[in-house]
């Protein structure tokens, strides 16, 4: 990467690792990336650590992954990934009043920082959302998840347009960091999206997006840049994302979300950041938070983007 500095640490906070399992998905392969291809995929584009995010909702895949397989894998490459945990609020008895608490703090004994990818199809006002994200809140955990437009044929956490629901955990929560993901959050930097609410929408961001507004109104909530919907988000008008990088530039975070090894090809995330820095778009301080800085902060890792606490 050349714009990056000696010292300066790039984290992309959104990947999937597949561990055991090898069905076959409908272009017959194998739906996620291993972990031995993330690490190349590191080596190859100067990217220092990636964040690994289990999949323990049964709306994910037609699989399900322990946290512990998913921390099996990534201990072969001491030093190359940063733990999340993930739960379905489900779990167990499906509770509704389930202390999420004492199985949180255990994965922290393991190496977790954060939990994610929160993907169950449920209302985000759901009880037993509001008790997981509790839960998160009491141990500092922040969380990254996926918003879906509807219930069923999806996945990730429903809200109605305008990101209600999302906002109503927002205020609940203040001191719990949520992190936006997904079709059904980035599509919402602009006004009403409509039928392009779970897409990509394409052309000027008009003013009243809800994202910017809930981004100025709660500092509890960040942005995580990762996938199609991160990246359009930004580019699908250029001189809109510029200025939204630098005004929310202490809160956005890099990510990819690559889940195939072949696309990196497609995810322009790293390109479009450097050539937004040095065409003068954006400021080298914005630059070096998003890629790497602002992870570092959130997850009180150390400068290189490790976590001071494991070895």
């Amino acid at each position: 990467m050349d714009m990056r500095s000696d010292d300066m640490a790039v984290i992309d906070l959104h990947e999937h690792v597949r561990t055991k399992s090898r069905f076959p998905g409908d272009r017959g392969e194998a739906l996620v990336t291993t972990a031995e291809e993330l690490v190349a995929i590191m080596d190859e584009n100067g990217i220092d650590r990636m964040a690994v995010l289990p999949l323990t909702s049964p709306e994910t895949f037609p699989f399900i992954q322990s946290v512990e397989e998913v921390y099996e894998a990534l201990d072969r490459y001491p030093g190359r990934f940063i733990k999340f945990c993930n739960v379905d609020p489900r779990l167990e008895y499906n509770w509704l009043d389930y202390d999420f608490t004492p199985l949180l703090e255990y994965y922290r004994s393991l190496g977790a920082v954060a939990l994610g990818e929160f993907t169950a199809n449920l209302w985000w006002d759901d009880p037993r959302v509001q008790n997981l994200l509790r839960g998160c809140e009491k141990v500092g955990f922040p969380v990254t998840f996926h918003i879906a437009t509807r219930e069923f044929n999806t996945y990730g956490l429903i809200t109605e347009p305008g990101l209600g629901g999302l906002e109503r955990a927002l205020q609940r929560f203040p001191n719990l960091i949520l992190l936006g993901h997904s079709q059904g959050f980035w599509s919402e930097v602009g006004p009403n999206p409509g039928a392009e609410r779970d897409g990509y929408p394409k052309g000027k961001v008009l003013p009243g997006g809800r994202v910017p507004e809930l981004m100025r109104r709660y500092p509890n909530l960040w942005g995580d840049l990762s996938a199609g919907s991160g990246y359009n988000a930004i580019s699908r008008d250029p001189e809109w994302g510029y200025d939204f990088i630098e005004e929310f530039q202490d809160r956005l975070v890099l990510g990819l979300d690559l889940c195939l090894a072949r696309n990196i090809r497609i995810m322009r995330q790293i390109p479009f950041l450097e050539e937004a820095v040095q065409k003068g778009k954006i400021s080298r301080a914005a630059f070096e938070k998003v890629v790497g800085g602002n992870a570092i902060r959130l997850l009180k890792l150390d400068g290189a983007g490790r976590d001071p606490a494991q070895p």
